[in-house]
Formats: structure tokens, C-alpha cells, sequence
């Protein structure tokens, strides 16, 4: 049930492996990366208390020591303060260049561990070990890492590839029903860019994945981590293809930055709802069939999902509110805001050529 997939990027390729009590087995998966037998974790309050010492025992066995430094959970962990308090205690376990840093947590604790090691003398190696399902299949992968800004969500960080990932599927049953969906929310965003078959697999095997089918997890895990490696050996820094790995995501940003990345909405949340609009915006423009967006939303509410901005509680700003905040998204260029549309489920494509009255009245509509 164990799947190995290469991110193909020369000298500093390296494997994500994919299947269940992986961390039992992380001494034997690091030792080939070390230089001397120990390792710093970076994780967060949650996480340390449900699988901190199975990755110490895992290490143990493997002959390797750990320090570890827990963060509170959570997006707003993603800020200057707990980037200063995680460099300045790896600084202070005398980590070196030739060591290696864990993150062991989800994707604020990968983007924030991520980035530390980007500036840490210049760059220390590091190994992601996601423990949620978005980690698993989105944020571990491709080397992106980061803060984020009052201005916006990682806007500050930089492109630093892991050594290794271990996406442990276990892991994956100690998760709240409603943190597992929002990692689904960018696991359905690989078949709506470039799969139809996957996305046609997840419509019937979707409900098996949340109820807890193992099976089904790592399939799932693995082919969406597959997709997003091929995308990113061919574009590393975003110049090209790798945008398409954003469908969902100009969207979501704006709303989670009007909801002040709290618990009223998580990113995966945002994802869903991004790709239901993307895939709305695209047939009113007359990109795909005016079924597609019914066929994405249904799945969606099927898997017990966020669909719309009604879903979201709590009050939003105005459509044009939320407009001009996508106007503060990385993917602006010269001023012009690219959106992900698509031409059909599994054709995603990246345009800037899209009327704002338009994308005014699919938010209005979704309100």
C-alpha cells in the first residue's frame, strides 16, 4: 500500500513517501540524510500531543536523538513572531547547515518550518512530515514556504525544497471530520485542473476516503501528490504551469483575508469554494458546459462541503470589497489579476483576460 513519489529537480530531487505507520519507520528513512544522528522538530501544540513521541520512538529506533519546539496552532502562527521564536531556537540548538529540521505538523507549521530553514544560515535542509490531508497533498510538496502579511497570505517567503517527505496516512484518523474535508477541498482541486478520470474516481470514492478507507486515502494522497510533482519538476518557481496548481486559490485568498484567516473559514474550505466559482465564472464566460459547475457543487455538498459565500457564517465584505482583495494576490502581473478557468472538468487553463463586472456578479450570486 506504500507509494514513492520523485520530485524530479536535478541535484535536489527527492522523495514524498506515501502510506500508513510511516513514522514507526522514520530512523530508518532519515539516516541516509544525516550527517551526525539528530534532528530539530518544529510542530504545534496539537499535533506534539498526538504523534510527537511516535516519531521520537521511530527515530529512537533508528539510533537518532530529537529537540523539538511546539507552536500554538493555528493560521495566525503564520506571522513574524513565531518565525523570530522558531529561528532563534534552532539557532540556539546549534543546528548547522549539514543537520536537518522536521516539520511535523500541517501546512502552517510546513510553510513557517519551510521558510526558517530557507534563512537559517543560508539555508538548512529540512524534511516535511504532514499530518493533515491538505499537507499531504498540496503544501509539502514543490518547496514553497512562507509567512503571511497584514497586506495578504504568503506574501513573505521564499522557494526551498524539503530532503524528503513522509505523508504517514495513518496520521490521517486523528483528524476532525471537518479538517480532513478541507484537505479534500484541494485533493478535488488535481482532478478539476488536469484529471477528469480522478475527479470521476473521487465522485464515487470520495465518501469511502472520509469514512476512513485506507485504501482509498493513499490512492488519493498519491495521485494528487503525483500530479503536483510533474507540475513542479517542469515549472519550480511558478513561471508557467505551476499556476494551474492555484485554481480556487484567488478566490480563496480573498475570502480568507475577509474572514481574518480565522476558524470561520479553512483554507481547504476556501479551495471548495474557490473551484465551485472558478468553474462558475468559466461558463458564464462560455468556457465549459453549463453543467460543470452543477457537477462540481454537487460532489462538493455530497462530501458535506462548503459550496458558496452563503456557507461561510458570520457577515462578508461587498463583492467589490472582496475584488479588490484579490487584487493583492502573488498571482498579480503588471497590475492584471490572473484567474484559473477552465475549459471542462480536468482542463484548467490561466487567463487575465476576465471582466470584473463578471466576477462581481458570480460573487454576488453566491452570496
Amino acid at each position: 500500500m506504500h507509494h514513492s513519489v520523485r520530485v524530479a529537480l536535478g541535484e535536489r530531487s527527492y522523495e514524498v513517501e506515501i502510506g500508513p505507520d510511516l513514522l514507526s519507520h522514520a530512523g530508518a528513512r532519515f539516516a541516509p540524510l544525516l550527517a551526525r544522528p539528530q534532528v530539530a522538530v518544529l510542530t504545534d501544540d496539537t499535533v506534539a500531543g498526538l504523534h510527537l513521541e511516535a516519531l521520537r520512538e521511530g527515530l529512537a529506533a533508528g539510533g537518532i536523538d530529537m529537540v523539538s519546539l511546539s507552536l500554538p496552532p493555528g493560521e495566525a502562527t503564520k506571522t513574524w513572531p513565531h518565525l523570530e521564536r522558531a529561528v532563534e531556537w534552532l539557532l540556539s540548538q546549534k543546528v548547522e547547515r549539514r543537520d536537518v529540521v522536521v516539520a511535523l505538523g500541517g501546512g502552517v507549521i510546513g510553510d513557517l518550518a519551510g521558510f526558517a530553514t530557507a534563512i537559517l544560515r543560508r539555508g538548512v535542509r529540512f524534511v516535511q512530515i504532514p499530518t493533515s490531508l491538505l499537507a499531504q497533498v498540496d503544501s509539502s510538496v514543490g518547496g514553497k514556504t512562507g509567512i503571511n502579511s497584514t497586506q495578504g497570505k504568503n506574501l513573505i517567503g521564499a522557494f526551498h525544497q524539503p530532503s524528503l517527505v513522509l505523508a504517514d496516512t495513518s496520521v490521517l484518523g486523528t483528524l476532525a471530520p471537518r479538517d480532513l474535508l478541507a484537505g479534500y477541498g484541494e485533493v478535488v482541486k488535481y482532478g478539476l485542473l488536469g484529471d477528469a478520470e480522478f475527479f470521476a474516481w473521487l465522485e464515487t470514492q470520495g465518501p469511502r476516503l472520509a469514512s476512513g478507507d485506507m485504501a482509498a486515502r493513499v490512492q488519493a494522497v498519491a495521485r494528487s501528490v503525483q500530479m503536483k510533482a510533474e507540475i513542479v519538476s517542469r515549472d519550480e518557481t511558478e513561471q508557467g504551469d505551476r499556476a494551474l496548481l492555484n485554481l480556487g486559490h484567488t478566490f480563496c485568498h480573498a475570502l480568507e483575508a475577509a474572514t481574518g484567516y480565522s476558524d470561520r473559514l479553512l483554507h481547504g474550505e476556501g479551495v471548495a469554494i474557490g473551484c465551485a466559482l472558478a468553474f462558475e465564472l468559466s461558463a458564464r464566460l462560455g468556457l465549459c458546459p453549463q453543467e460543470d459547475p452543477s457537477r462540481v457543487r454537487a460532489h462538493l455538498r455530497e462530501m458535506g462541503m462548503k459550496t458558496d459565500l452563503r456557507d461561510i457564517e458570520g457577515d462578508l465584505p461587498s463583492a467589490e470589497t472582496l475584488v479588490d482583495l484579490m487584487a493583492q494576490d502573488k498571482k498579480v502581473v503588471d497590475g492584471q489579476l490572473r484567474f484559473i478557468l477552465a475549459h471542462g472538468i480536468g482542463q484548467a487553463f490561466v487567463t487575465s483576460d476576465v471582466p470584473r463586472e463578471v466576477v462581481l456578479d458570480v460573487l454576488r450570486d453566491a452570496s
